[in-house]
């Protein structure tokens, strides 16, 4: 009969505890997880040139420069800049850029309700709208406040703050000088938007900043830094973890 005494145990066997009841543990899976990411081209450029273009008829309509009957084919034709920014707000967070997918979805949906109370004329629908062009000032307001590292957006939105606020007292009040203050700026403000999105249209075409765009920081890093930098903490963001 054999004495030997038994061999002895790992570490591992000798310290490690029974796992709790009802719960299941795994591995590290982190090995075992693919993040695919999907490149796709700036749609900026067509938020821009949206903003630009609807700004521009609006503008001119408060310019008096139409007739008192072309509020409806005003609102006809700004239809289109609700469904091309809504469009470019889609794409935005797809691309992982919240700043820019919720301007555009914004500016989205004001384009819409524009055009909806121009077209229908629904009773106190002037007032109604004036007082959101005062909220979607300060929206701008705020907003800029946080955009400051990218240069082009920030001036579209500093544009974006007296326009909107003109409009909405020009609504509420129905003072005839506000109007054309709210064209005047109107077209200022497609003016920058034109620019912004030539700029970023010219940036993305060649690779390099043509006009001028003005990122800064992580903005500046995202063109110019290296794939390690645009991967850092993605199982972090949105669409990655469990929860937003």
């Amino acid at each position: 009969m054999s004495t030997e005494p038994p061999a002895p145990q790992s570490e591992l066997t000798q310290t490690r505890q029974p796992d709790p009841p009802g719960r299941h543990f795994e591995p590290d899976l982190r090995r075992m997880t693919r993040i695919n990411l999907r490149p796709i081209a700036s749609p900026m450029p067509v938020g821009f040139f949206a903003v630009a273009i609807a700004s521009v008829l609006v503008g001119t309509m408060q310019l008096g420069l139409f007739g008192d009957d072309a509020h409806r084919a005003v609102a006809l034709t700004i239809c289109p800049a609700f469904v091309l920014q809504l469009i470019v707000s889609i794409l935005a967070f797809g691309a992982r850029d919240v700043l820019a997918a919720t301007l555009m979805a914004c500016f989205s949906g004001t384009w819409l309700a524009s055009a909806l109370v121009l077209a229908l004329g629904p009773p106190q629908g002037t007032q109604v709208l004036g007082l959101l062009n005062l909220v979607f000032a300060l929206f701008a307001l705020l907003m800029a406040t946080v955009a400051h590292r990218k240069r082009v957006m920030w001036f579209v939105l500093c544009a974006a703050v007296p326009r909107f606020a003109a409009a909405g007292v020009f609504n509420l009040t129905g003072a005839h000088w506000l109007g054309y203050v709210s064209g005047a700026l109107g077209l200022v403000l497609a003016a920058v938007a034109m620019f912004a999105a030539f700029a970023l249209m010219l940036e993305d075409m060649k690779g390099e900043e043509v006009l001028f765009v003005g990122r800064r920081g992580p903005a500046g890093e995202a063109v110019e830094g290296e794939l390690s930098v645009q991967l850092r903490d993605l199982e972090r963001q949105a669409g990655v973890r469990r929860t937003l």
